[in-house]
């Protein structure tokens, strides 16, 4: 038994937050699936690194550039492809589980992130397009993003809700996604069947805090805050998940939007590398990590139920923060403004990088033409 069984055991999902063509075509994703690994995720800045930064992709390049394809068509075609691969691989841990695990993410065009109708069309779109009962399509919690939640919810999408920093963004994200499934049960649809989860991005916190912190100079509750918000928020999860309003959907068989932390590896070299794996541990969550960050916790990490433990630490240290004139409500805004202008820097440099290759492969070709014709 590995520590990821050991974690399922205490109610902990963990997913790998990365994806690429040779990720499948070794088996390497067989064989962490066999070690107890449960998911996938996906989002532009590892599409960017996987399909730029290797020739794993170049004979679909190739065919897709023959065929005519636009740059567009080409980054669609490859991605979805991957996606569809690993969601075959953990299919066999969604059906074994029921549902609740062996689920690969794609992300909606980061762009779209404040165009509550343009999300809502590609996210549909793209859930058909894969045909895959076990993916999830990602959906930032913008305020144009949560409503586009509760209408993809209620059409039976499943939805990884990102770029969650705040309280009061879990908070309007866990209403959406009751909402939603209110109006699918109300459409007669089964609720059952629909899957979501919160993810909750931790160490962007802890750096942007850390920075405000030390410009008081404070440095007591450094490293402390982005884990005391997770615990907070997990708080008040367990709150909204067994309320009256839950419990109706709950005898229909809805499954609850656990709570998923990403942005899990330390940015700090001071800090423990599975510090936000360690400290996150518990019942109905999913940590998604990156592939060291796995490795680092298989070799070295300590499994403990951890995420409901000294909350009333985590609320006094909170409380600190606030009396020293660090806004986090400021902070969390800026930062989940920072990561929808991340994502949507790194689309553009992977599309770039695509229509970089689409052009010395056209270039290439009519070098051929030119040459068999001389």
């Amino acid at each position: 038994m590995t520590k990821l069984h050991e974690l399922t055991e205490l109610g902990q999902s963990v997913w790998l937050d990365y994806i690429s063509r040779s990720l499948m075509a070794s088996g390497k994703l067989q064989e962490l699936v066999d070690q107890g690994l449960r998911g996938v995720t996906s989002n532009p800045s590892i599409f960017e690194k996987a399909i730029a930064g290797s020739d794993d992709y170049d004979e679909d390049l190739n065919r897709l550039v023959r065929d005519g394809r636009s740059v567009a068509e080409i980054y669609e075609n490859l991605a979805m492809s991957d996606i569809r691969r690993a969601a075959d691989v953990l299919r066999p841990v969604y059906e074994k589980s029921g549902g609740a695990d062996g689920y690969v993410s794609l992300e909606v065009n980061p762009a779209l992130a404040h165009d509550t109708g343009a999300t809502i069309a590609e996210a549909r779109r793209l859930f058909a397009s894969l045909e895959r009962p076990n993916v999830l399509i990602k959906v930032p919690a913008t305020p144009a993003g949560i409503p586009a939640i509760e209408t993809l919810i209620g059409e039976g999408v499943n939805v990884n809700v990102t770029l969650i920093f705040s309280l009061e963004q879990y908070e309007a994200v866990a209403t959406a996604y009751i909402a939603g499934l209110e109006k699918l049960a109300l459409a007669g649809g089964d609720v059952g069947r629909v899957a979501s989860v919160a993810s909750f991005f931790i160490s962007r916190v802890d750096t942007a805090v850390d920075k405000a912190l030390e410009e008081i100079g404070n440095t007591e509750i450094q490293g402390k805050i982005a884990i005391d918000n997770a615990k907070i928020s997990f708080s008040r999860f367990r709150e909204i998940f067994s309320s009256e309003r839950w419990k109706k959907l709950a005898t229909e068989s809805a499954r609850v939007q656990r709570p998923l932390w990403a942005s899990t590896s330390s940015k700090n070299p001071a800090y423990p590398d599975t510090l936000y794996v360690d400290n996150l541990i518990g019942p109905d969550t999913v940590n998604t990590l990156p592939p060291a960050t796995l490795d680092d916790f298989l070799d070295h990490g300590i499994v403990a139920a951890t995420v409901e433990t000294d909350v009333d630490g985590a609320r006094i240290r909170m409380a600190e923060l606030a009396e020293r004139g660090i806004d986090l409500d400021a902070i969390t805004s800026k930062v989940l403004n920072e990561g929808v202008a991340a994502f949507a820097k790194s689309f553009e440099g992977l599309m770039a990088s695509v229509a970089e290759k689409r052009r010395r492969l056209l270039d290439d070709g009519k070098q051929v033409s030119a040459s068999s014709g001389s």
